[in-house]
Order: C-alpha cells, then sequence, then structure tokens
C-alpha cells in the first residue's frame, strides 16, 4: 500500500496506520456516543482486547487505595527484575473521560513501564458524566497522597512521581500538576501527555482539518465528552478541568507528544507553545501520519512503538531532572 500524497486536501497517512482506519470502517461500530453508556463501555472494552496483547510479563498486583468518596480500584506494575526502591509512573487513562479502564490501557502501562524502567500505578478514576469534574481530578490527587504516604512500603519512591496519560488522560495529568501548585501541595516532579484534550476549543485549525471523522475522533465527539466532563456547562471551566487556560509559568519539566492527524493536535501545539514561553521544562514529539489513539494500537503500529519508546526516555529525562 501506498501512501496517500502530503497535501492540505490530502494529508499523509502512514500505511499501516491507513490499515488500522480500514479495519475500524470495517468493524461497522456504532458511535458510542450515541448509544446507551451499558452498551458503549462494553463495546469499547471488547474492542480494546484486538490491541492488548502480546504483554510485557511482569509483577502485577490490583488494589485499591482510598479515594475521596470510596475506594479506588488501581493496578501496580512492575517490571520483571526490576529490584529495590523505584520511580512510579502514575497512569491515568484516555477515553474522553467517559470510556475505559485498566483493561484497555494494560498492555500501554506495560510497555511504559518497561521502557521508563519504573513502576507504573495504574488509576480506575470515577467516570463522567456520572461523575463529572472534579471527580477524577479529585481521585488523581488522592492516588499521589497515596503513593507519598504507602509508596515506599512498596518499593516505590515517593520523591519521584510521574503523572502520564493519554487524550483525556493527559488533561488529568496536566490538571494534577495545576491542582498540586494550586492548592499550594509539594509537587511532583513531571507530567507525561500523550494526545491530550487539553481545553474545549472546537474551533482550531486542527478540529477543521481533522474533526469530521475521517480519522476515528470528530469535533462532534468531542463536544459530547467535553459537555459530560463538565457537566453541561463548559462556559467557564476550572483550569485543573480545561488545563491549557492555567497559568503554567512554575510547573514542572513536561513530555508532550502528538498525532499529526489528530484534531486535538493544536492542544498540544499551543500548549507547547506555552510552555515555551513560560521557559518551563519540556520535550514535545509530533508524529507524522498517525490518528489519535496511535499509541494504543502499537501491535500492529511501528509509529506507536516508537512513541512508546520514546516516551519512556522522555520519562526517565523527567525523573533525574
Amino acid at each position: 500500500m501506498t501512501a496517500a500524497p502530503r497535501t492540505q486536501d490530502a494529508p499523509f497517512v502512514h500505511p499501516e496506520m491507513a490499515k488500522i482506519i480500514a479495519w475500524y470502517v470495517g468493524l461497522g461500530l456504532p458511535d458510542t456516543t450515541k448509544i446507551p453508556l451499558a452498551e458503549a463501555r462494553p463495546l469499547t472494552n471488547r474492542v480494546s482486547t484486538h490491541w492488548n496483547w502480546p504483554k510485557p510479563d511482569m509483577e502485577v498486583v490490583d488494589l485499591y487505595i482510598p479515594g475521596p468518596t470510596r475506594g479506588l480500584k488501581a493496578r501496580l506494575y512492575r517490571p520483571a527484575g526490576a529490584t529495590g526502591k523505584l520511580p512510579v509512573i502514575l497512569f491515568l487513562h484516555g477515553g474522553g473521560w467517559v470510556f475505559c479502564d485498566l483493561d484497555t490501557h494494560d498492555r500501554l502501562m506495560r510497555m511504559l513501564a518497561v521502557e521508563a524502567g519504573a513502576a507504573v500505578l495504574g488509576l480506575d478514576y470515577r467516570l463522567a458524566p456520572e461523575h463529572p469534574f472534579p471527580a477524577a481530578h479529585d481521585d488523581a490527587m488522592a492516588a499521589v497522597a497515596w503513593l507519598r504516604s504507602d509508596g515506599p512500603s512498596r518499593n516505590l519512591d515517593p520523591e519521584r512521581i510521574v503523572a502520564a496519560g493519554d487524550s483525556a488522560g493527559a488533561n488529568l495529568a496536566m490538571g494534577l500538576l495545576v491542582g498540586l501548585r494550586d492548592g499550594g501541595h509539594k509537587q511532583i516532579k513531571g507530567a507525561a501527555l500523550f494526545y491530550g484534550c487539553l481545553a474545549p476549543d472546537h474551533e482550531t485549525d486542527s478540529h477543521k482539518r481533522f474533526g469530521s471523522g475521517t480519522f476515528n475522533l470528530s469535533t462532534e465527539r468531542m463536544r459530547w465528552f467535553w459537555n459530560a466532563w463538565l457537566g453541561g456547562n463548559p462556559a467557564s471551566p476550572d483550569t485543573r478541568a480545561a488545563p491549557l487556560l492555567a497559568d503554567i509559568k512554575g510547573l514542572p519539566r513536561l513530555y508532550l507528544n502528538a498525532a499529526s492527524l489528530d484534531p486535538l493536535l493544536d492542544d498540544t501545539v499551543r500548549l507547547a507553545e506555552k510552555l515555551k514561553a513560560a521557559k518551563v521544562p519540556h520535550k514535545f514529539d509530533l508524529y507524522d501520519g498517525v490518528i489519535h489513539g496511535f499509541m494504543n494500537m502499537s501491535r500492529e503500529l511501528e509509529l506507536g512503538r516508537k512513541a512508546i519508546a520514546d516516551a519512556g526516555r522522555g520519562i526517565k529525562e523527567i525523573f533525574a531532572a
């Protein structure tokens, strides 16, 4: 298969990505924002099983940690053969704040643990629309508190915590940095944000170019996700919920990546510009010819595997800074 020419009307699509897009089209799936959540969530999870193998072998422990209103399910990964006190990645999964869980991102979390040489704590935070902002944000804050109080007993280094997440999880990771700073809490080492949705702005150039749904994610779906996350009140969002709108001066080091065919591309581009202007240390990797969510497709996408390896190196640099 040859790649499409790189023009304004026909942007470059990586050949492996083109096959995956065609596979999704062939499934004939309904728009999960237009069917009942009781049907949409299991459907999302079933599709994710296609991508979640093979899985790197490692020590995996399911546990519950204290949350603001109830215990929160979490999953702790330690790379095979790892010894001593490890730095830890707090991983916050994507899914528009509405979908996905620890199982949908299991392979990605395992691969990040291997590439970063770190433990990973995946958090099963409360989902919207039943639990709109600040529920998931508060759960992430509680996870940091648990890592600091109980992490040492599990051979985790409470001084080396990095938040990471994809899409809505990147939003939560960035919002966590803002919440820790503005709440007067001790800051973590930094965050790794993978193709984040960072502000409810649907008039960006990337939304206009890629938001039709041709490349899976659409502007219409993102409006629905933001409405669910913000409890139907998107007019003046809290900057912890829309962290691109926050004052970012003084935030810790960040690693960013984005996909060239993503309606959300400009969210990350604009954040990188703000970080540069504020002199916040950061690194930004842009992957050409791929769509939103491409890291979860690493089983069949070489650029997905490369992005995970690059992210691991980026996270190592944050730990070492």
